[in-house]
């Protein structure tokens, strides 16, 4: 593949359709090359997303990848960079918000969910340390849940992976943040509205009236303007909730 862009890029690890699809059409309006990824099983909605981006004059990219592994990770930043442009953002996006109570949670679920959640994490975030380092510059996002500061019954496994998503990114922003680069920690503490969401619930429109669940589009905001500010202050976490209190 022949570089189609020097622009600097924004990378979106686990861009579903809410909170994922609208950070990703967030930084494409900010004129940033965007390359998003999902698991295989789900390249064809990711595909029809890049397409209307790219409708709406955006420059994204697609790609069918399981974050858990480390070999298509590291393949997955060396093809961007390669064939893209530098990696400026990565968002690590990646949900798996499963529920079993205690006595039902098998150790493939438990083990699963972790991968998924934590150390999927860990793949991502080092790997763009290693490529944000040398240019002394980029931001690093990992988008956190309620469960990353408190576990609520039949969230053990949920709550242990984004727990130490959260432990993960601390340690990252004191190391790296000497070295120019911004990461965040960003608790979405609250329901998102979107296909998991409305899957639950019968009727969301209420809820978004009255700001009881949280809108893609203005997470999506949030994660831009963290990226703007570059902050000197380097450890960084950012709480999102509704105005509301749910919990």
């Amino acid at each position: 593949m022949e570089r189609v862009s020097a622009k600097e890029v924004c990378l979106v690890i686990g861009a579903g359709e809410g909170a994922g699809a609208g950070i990703a059409r967030a930084f494409a309006a900010e004129g940033m090359p965007v390359c998003m990824t999902r698991r295989a099983r789900s390249l064809d909605q990711l595909k029809a997303l890049a397409e209307a981006i790219r409708s709406t004059g955006g420059e994204a990219h697609a790609f069918g990848v399981d974050a858990r592994s480390e070999a298509e990770t590291i393949e997955l930043f060396a093809t961007i960079e390669r064939d893209i442009g530098p990696i400026s953002v990565v968002v690590f996006n990646i949900g798996a918000n499963v529920q079993f109570g205690i006595r039902e949670t098998t150790t493939r679920v438990f083990t699963k969910v972790w991968e998924m959640a934590c150390f999927a994490g860990f793949l991502a975030g080092r790997e763009a340390a290693r490529v944000m380092v040398p240019r002394g510059k980029g931001t690093i996002i990992f988008t956190g849940a309620t469960a990353s500061i408190r576990g609520r019954e039949n969230l053990a496994a949920f709550a242990a992976a984004k727990n130490g998503l959260r432990a993960v990114a601390q340690s990252m922003a004191r190391e790296l943040g000497p070295q120019g680069v911004h990461v965040a920690h960003v608790i979405c503490d609250g329901a998102i509205d979107g296909v998991f969401t409305r899957s639950r619930i019968d009727d969301v429109t209420p809820l978004l009236d009255e700001d009881l669940i949280l809108k893609p589009d203005d997470i999506a905001s949030n994660y831009v303007m963290l990226h703007r500010q570059q902050r000197s202050a380097w450890t960084h976490e950012l709480d999102l909730r509704p105005w509301r209190e749910k919990w």
